[in-house]
């Protein structure tokens, strides 16, 4: 793999593609850690968001913990992907759409715009919820009209942000735009969970020891081994 990597390293233009997928990516992140404003971020750590499991979970994984720290892009890029789904369902069961679909390069550059603004109407959606999350477990410094107004373009803006960015790789880096923004979030979140893991096993090892060797031995087994 190594030697892969660096044979594709001495090519030119995929150097080039290599670099920018980097430049991304790493813009991602700074995005990623950005805070969203009228939000206590003081409040944010230990609240349900990032210690509740089943979905928070999920999403925390699939947004590299952005979703936790509600910052810019907390929405991930689950509404890209779900907008992506749902057009190609819709291409099948709509002939218009499956006609357009088949059009060459016109037709699936109007798909992705249709796709583009199917993203935008997911995304406001789940900024409003996400918005109602925060309110009602009072995360939120501010909850007036205005604020909310504010934090959900915040999170709708951020969303079609990550969409544009998966563009461009998908246009001038190495392909795949969202697989190697979700990759990135998936890989962001290992040095944390390895530290998480490390410490979990410090204290468990310790307290079994300790309730090992302060549970009392059976008196009826004293006296057969006494026998």
């Amino acid at each position: 793999m190594f030697e892969s990597i660096k044979n594709a390293w001495k090519i030119a233009d995929l150097k080039k593609k290599l670099l920018f997928t980097l430049m991304i990516i790493v813009l991602y992140r700074l995005g990623a850690v950005l805070p969203v404003p009228f939000v206590n971020q003081a409040a944010l750590e230990g609240s349900v968001l990032s210690t509740g499991g089943g979905l928070f979970e999920y999403l925390n994984i699939f947004s590299g913990s952005a979703f936790a720290n509600a910052t810019l892009f907390a929405l991930g890029v689950q509404p890209g992907i779900t907008a992506s789904i749902v057009m190609q369902l819709l291409c099948i069961a709509i002939p218009a759409l499956e006609r357009l679909s088949k059009d060459g390069e016109a037709g699936k550059e109007k798909i992705n715009k249709i796709t583009r603004y199917v993203t935008v109407g997911l995304a406001i959606v789940t900024a409003i919820g996400y918005y109602t999350l925060l309110d009602n477990y009072g995360l939120l410094i501010n909850d007036s009209i205005w604020a909310a107004v504010v934090i959900v373009l915040t999170f709708c803006a951020g969303s079609s942000l990550v969409m544009w960015l998966g563009e461009k790789i998908d246009a001038h880096g190495i392909g795949n735009g969202i697989s190697m923004i979700l990759f990135a979030n998936i890989i962001s979140r290992v040095p944390a969970d390895i530290v998480n893991t490390l410490r979990t096993l410090s204290v468990r090892v310790p307290t079994t020891m300790q309730t090992a060797l302060s549970t009392p031995f059976p008196s009826h087994r004293v006296s057969s081994l006494q026998l």
